[in-house]
């Protein structure tokens, strides 16, 4: 077969303009599929450290803030909250966060005040027993918890009862205290939880 009537250039200019077409189309398919590989929004939002404002919180009150999908309890506590800690070390059953609860707490939650600063407790409101959300008791002596109960948190799934440092007592279906997140203080009112200053 004969070449003679084949425009040479206009063959050259068709491969070329096919393979920039080709070029950009790939790069269009493959943007969108690198980009999904990035986390959602929704997902840097999730994992992103929560504030909160505790200038407004009154002694003795109780605020949520949720962190990772999870809620997170931040208690201003009373001189009386924090003398009745003491009183039921005794019916603990880790009170420094040392013994099975160690590997779920931070090193400056491993103390009787299981906290940064005595009067802010944090912890995240989940029961450690089967992932049910205990209330919030701080009266002293209510009917329905007993004449030796100080205040804490008590979970209506099967009867855990924690202390209001957040420490589980002995005998109770939950097996450790609650548990800490990482959390520091951003100024004397202000709480970053979802960052400490040892793993920033």
């Amino acid at each position: 077969m004969s070449n003679d009537g084949v425009n040479k250039g206009r063959r050259r200019f068709l491969v070329g303009a096919t393979s920039v077409v080709g070029a950009v189309g790939a790069v269009g398919v493959a943007t969108p599929f690198v980009a999904s590989w990035n986390p959602s929004a929704k997902a840097l939002a999730a994992g992103a450290p929560a504030t909160a404002d505790v200038s407004k919180l009154e002694p003795g009150q109780q605020m949520t803030v949720e962190w990772r999908g999870k809620p997170v309890w931040i208690v201003n506590r009373t001189q009386d909250m924090l003398d009745n800690l003491e009183q039921v070390e005794e019916r603990l059953s880790d009170p420094t966060s040392t013994e099975r609860s160690n590997l779920q707490q931070p090193q400056y939650a491993q103390n009787q005040y299981r906290s940064r600063n005595p009067q802010y407790l944090v912890v995240i409101g989940i029961c450690t027993h089967l992932g049910c959300s205990p209330t919030y008791r701080p009266e002293v002596a209510p009917s329905d918890l007993g004449e030796d109960w100080v205040g804490g948190f008590f979970c209506p799934c099967h009867g855990s009862r924690f202390d209001l440092a957040g420490r589980v007592y002995s005998g109770m279906p939950a097996p450790t205290n609650l548990e800490v997140p990482p959390y520091s203080f951003e100024s004397e009112t202000t709480i970053i939880v979802g960052v400490d200053e040892e793993n920033a």
